[in-house]
């Protein structure tokens, strides 16, 4: 016994060793040691990721080629082919209709071929020897469901919007990117115009300090002219600074919506600023109409309803009789024997359920009640697509006054800096006010490019808004010149 106790002590503490230990993974402990320490991953094989292979994307090769003259046209084309969440909307409604086509087999009879081998033997009686027999035969199988009180067509009703909602979320997917794209693209190009823009603030802070000290090297102006002078010159170098590294920022995040890594080489010219900007011409409420009739998302939510709405008539039709037909024909061959057989049959089945625990009348409300939720969701959506139509639609004409009125306050802020150096060169006017109105001035730059760049991007939201974004990134919007400084 003591020689039976030891022994299971031993395999008791094995044991404790063996399983006391959570499991290794690929020749590392399975967790850290202890909860203050990082856990050791196990070494990867050269030349291998982490993840596994994985491949890059590129540019086209029509676009390679000219790589430092992108346009938006060509940014979006980029994008649409990149981005995961197009492919993804795409593989989706691809199986989408690959489950639709296959609802539709039920409309079809099911046929199938069976073969079999048989060896049969009878154990021996008081009347009878030992027998055996082997045969084998093929089967035809047919069945045909003739009759379900529309569970048959609810089901394909189902599948049928399923994929018309799988179809309007890609759509809306690819409407989505677009605007994504292009206000990467307008940021970014705003970037580099307040970048051009304060390389002149830069300049003019350069030439200011030149002349102060000029005029101290005379003896008309003070050392105090001098600072002023030199420290507007610091500002203007620091403000310089960080935009070049909203720049850069910027930049980067124009390159992830393209489906590319941030520091791709590519360029993108700065348009000239002579695009005239308009109003638009179309009323809220005909945006409004037309959201409502042609936004995707909202297509969708209303396909997924009316497919919530025949998984209805499926459940219904659960609990209601059903008609099929079948049948079958074989021909049986006996091994060892020229003799064969033929055997067919026909049935004609009519199901009726009787009692299920209730479970079919729960499942009936329990569909209708997910069917008047997706109702609802719809009407919800729909309500929030007329507010985000309004609100683009009033957006987009803030902007253009915005730009109006930025235009107005660029020509005023450069008259003044024109006076104010001109009395300073004079000898009239003091730095100080030179300095206030280039800072007025810098401002009155940056503000112009905000809202003309802000001005782009409303128009591409309202356009997607109202469900009419196109694939280039233009839209069918009805655009004119506003000359009642009120529209």
């Amino acid at each position: 016994m003591k020689t039976i106790s030891v022994a299971l002590l031993a395999i008791g503490g094995v044991s404790l060793a063996c399983f006391g230990n959570p499991p290794g993974v690929q020749g590392v402990a399975g967790t850290a040691p202890a909860p203050n320490v990082f856990w050791t991953p196990p070494r990867a094989p050269e030349g291998a990721s982490a993840s596994g292979p994985s491949s890059l994307p590129e540019l086209p090769p029509d676009l390679a080629t000219r790589i430092q003259q992108l346009k938006l046209t060509d940014v979006i084309d980029v994008a649409l082919r990149n981005n995961t969440a197009t492919r993804a909307s795409w593989a989706q409604a691809r199986a989408a209709a690959a489950s639709y086509g296959a609802a539709k087999g039920q409309w079809y009879p099911s046929i199938s071929l069976d073969g079999t081998a048989t060896s049969l033997k009878r154990a021996p009686t008081g009347f009878s020897s030992v027998a055996g027999q082997q045969f084998y035969g093929p089967t035809l199988n047919l069945s045909w469901l003739l009759l379900d009180f529309g569970g048959r067509s609810g089901s394909i009703g189902e599948a049928r919007e399923a994929l018309l909602a799988a179809d309007w979320t890609h759509n809306a997917a690819v409407q989505n990117v677009v605007l994504a794209v292009q206000q990467a693209y307008f940021q970014y190009m705003g970037a580099k115009a307040l970048l051009a823009a304060q390389q002149t603030t830069l300049k003019e802070a350069q030439t200011n300090l030149e002349a102060a000290n000029q005029r101290h090297r005379v003896g008309l102006a003070t050392i105090a002219d001098v600072l002023q002078a030199r420290t507007a010159l610091s500002q203007a170098q620091l403000a310089l600074e960080s935009i070049e590294g909203e720049l850069q920022t910027t930049r980067g995040a124009l390159a992830l919506s393209m489906g590319l890594p941030a520091n791709i080489p590519y360029n993108i010219g700065l348009p000239p600023d002579t695009t005239l900007l308009l109003g638009v011409a179309d009323s809220v409420e005909t945006l409004i109409e037309r959201a409502v009739r042609e936004r995707p998302d909202l297509a969708a939510a209303r396909a997924s309803a009316r497919a919530a709405q025949a998984r209805v008539s499926v459940a219904r039709a659960q609990a209601l009789p059903s008609l099929s037909v079948g049948g079958n024909d074989g021909r049986t061959y006996f091994f060892n024997n020229p003799a064969s057989g033929n055997s067919y049959s026909a049935t004609l089945t009519l199901q009726i359920p009787l009692f299920s625990g209730w479970s079919q009348i729960y499942n009936v409300k329990a569909a209708a009640a997910a069917a008047q939720a997706a109702a609802q969701q719809a009407r919800g959506l729909e309500q929030q697509v007329i507010y985000q139509v309004f609100n683009s639609y009033y957006a987009l004409r803030t902007a253009t006054q915005r730009v109006r009125t930025s235009g107005d306050l660029l020509g005023s802020a450069t008259q003044s800096e024109q006076v104010a150096l001109g009395r300073y060169r004079a000898g009239a006017g003091s730095l100080l006010d030179l300095l206030s109105a280039e800072a007025a001035l810098a401002d009155a730059r940056a503000q112009t490019i905000q809202a003309r760049f802000s001005w782009y991007v409303a128009l591409a939201g309202l356009a997607h808004d109202a469900g009419i974004l196109g694939l280039d990134g233009s839209s069918p919007l009805h655009l004119q010149i506003d000359t009642t400084g009120t529209r």
